[in-house]
């Protein structure tokens, strides 16, 4: 099954020069060598991206550098906890060259399913750019239940959801019942296959910084029918879904060290993520030779 953004999103990281600033040629670096690496699509200023901690204008220069640099889709968190403002950065991403909109649930309000609904369709109604829901409750603290996200579904720009809500079952329903067209990708790495066993389409993945080949083989097989490979590879991945975020060193922490190690320029996240903890790095060598021995 072909996806809209592609199978394998890199959740791309925020890099930051030494002084903490905005280092847009260092995200013009990463996201191309993304591509070399096998991403076939990318998400920016997300979860992973530090999108609570970049301003406004960074966010600007960011998504038309990195939307001019690569010929992947490319998708734009643009969404906060405040409508209005999520109104306004959405047209804004209408006009950078963005390729779609990741919508998260509002956070810390916890809103009513109606409140919910009527977020994210004033979200739509500013664009006519695809837009990727983002579930993911232990975050925002509000799931998308099923009934909301069935009804957000029938909005024509609202074309997939990005899934970390941890429960298969229930996106098998999801999928049963979404309109044709409707994309499942998956939001948490370890449940990656799971997902696909249910027809989910795609990854947008924090380990894919790291391990997008092995995640595009992954997809190879399953496409292929190959279930016993596909398996196979989603093992020889759960160390670095292990490694990639945790309570001392929580996403995007230890993917900022790993990128380090590989000598790209993405520097430290901002606080209140970090401070990195002391040999991390040394941890992402070991997990990144294993993972290239297998």
């Amino acid at each position: 099954m072909s996806a809209r953004f592609g199978r394998v999103v890199p959740a791309m990281v925020t890099p930051f020069a030494a002084d903490g600033s905005l280092d847009v040629d260092g995200a013009v670096t990463l996201a191309r060598w993304l591509v070399t690496e096998g991403a076939e699509g990318l998400v920016i200023t997300g979860t992973t991206g530090e999108g609570p901690t970049v301003t406004d204008e960074e966010d600007w220069e960011f998504w038309r550098a990195v939307a001019d640099a690569v010929t992947v889709p490319v998708v734009a968190g643009t969404t906060t906890n405040d409508t209005a403002h999520s109104v306004e950065q959405t047209r804004k991403a209408n006009e950078l060259g963005v390729d779609g909109i990741l919508a998260v649930t509002p956070y810390y309000n916890r809103p009513s399913q109606a409140g919910v609904s009527a977020h994210f369709t004033a979200v739509a109604e500013a664009t006519d750019l695809p837009i990727i829901l983002y579930d993911i409750p232990v975050r925002t603290g509000r799931k998308i239940n099923t009934p909301t996200l069935l009804e957000l579904a029938q909005i024509p720009n609202i074309v997939g959801v990005k899934d970390a809500a941890g429960n298969p079952a229930e996106t098998a329903k999801v999928i049963a019942e979404a309109p044709a067209g409707f994309e499942v990708y998956s939001g948490d790495d370890g449940l990656t296959l799971p997902l696909l066993a249910v027809g989910a389409v795609g990854v947008i993945s924090v380990a894919a910084h790291w391990c997008a080949t092995e995640f595009v083989a992954l997809f190879d097989a399953w496409d292929a029918g190959d279930t016993t490979k596909a398996r196979e590879i989603n093992a020889a991945l759960v160390e670095s879904f292990d490694y990639e975020s945790g309570d001392d060193a929580p996403n995007p922490v230890p993917t900022k060290a790993m990128l380090r190690t590989l000598g790209l320029p993405v520097g430290e996240p901002r606080l209140p993520m970090g401070p990195t903890p002391e040999g991390l790095e040394d941890r992402a060598r070991e997990v990144y030779a294993r993972l290239k021995r297998t």
